[in-house]
Parts: C-alpha cells; structure tokens; sequence
C-alpha cells in the first residue's frame, strides 16, 4: 500500500513538471509560459519531494524535504511575479491575441527605468 502511494505521487509529480515544460514549448508568450512553470513545476516538484520523505520516512530526509516544499511554495510565486512585472516594465510585448492588458497605464515606464537607472548609479 504504502509503494502504492508512493508510486502514485511519483507519477502525478511526474506529470505535473511533464504540463510545465509542454506549457514552455507551446504557450505564446512570456507571461503565460511563467505562469505554467511556476505553478505546475512546483506542484510537480512538491509531489515528488513528499514522496521522497514518505519513502525514506526518516526525520532528516522527511524534515528537509518538507522544508524544500515549504520553501518553494514561499519563493515561487514571489519569483514569477516579480520576473514578469520586471519584463512587463521593460517593455516585452504580450501575445497578439491578448485582448485585456489590466496593468495599462498602472507603471510609466520612462520613470520606472529612469529611477532603477538612478538607483544602480547610487550603488556604483
């Protein structure tokens, strides 16, 4: 039963990082290729790392594992969001066919890139 288990949260792991990387292949652009990754490689990753803690099932392995899942699921989202708000200030194009663009007009761009500039300057 317990191999069941194991075998079952392998392969829907498996198929999760397998939905990730066809969404990279085939979506259009930038922002829906970063959406996919992110939510459907870490889930796929969770499941894989619960099921790693489930077979070894010491405290180590089990306590480390669950830590990674927890830090994943703390810095993925946090990550692609900030990627894509980085490449939608700097100016990537959406997909031809998106026909709602919700942060038009919400970031100047020139000022935006104006005062990163500045503030790398600081920094040197």
């Amino acid at each position: 039963m317990k191999e069941l288990l194991i075998c079952t949260l392998m392969i829907c792991g498996t198929l999760f990082i397998f939905i990730a990387a066809c969404g990279l292949l085939r979506l259009p652009d930038l922002f829906m290729r970063l959406a996919c990754t992110a939510k459907s490689a870490t889930v796929g990753v969770g499941l894989l790392l619960v099921a790693l803690a489930w077979h070894f099932g010491e405290l180590d392995i089990t306590s480390r594992a669950l830590a990674t899942v927890f830090f994943l699921l703390l810095t993925s989202p946090v990550a692609s969001h900030r990627i894509a708000r980085v490449a939608y200030i700097d100016g990537i194009r959406l997909w031809k066919g998106t026909f709602l663009d919700e942060l038009q007009g919400h970031y100047d761009q020139k000022r935006m890139l104006a005062s990163a500039k500045e503030e790398n300057d600081q920094r040197n």
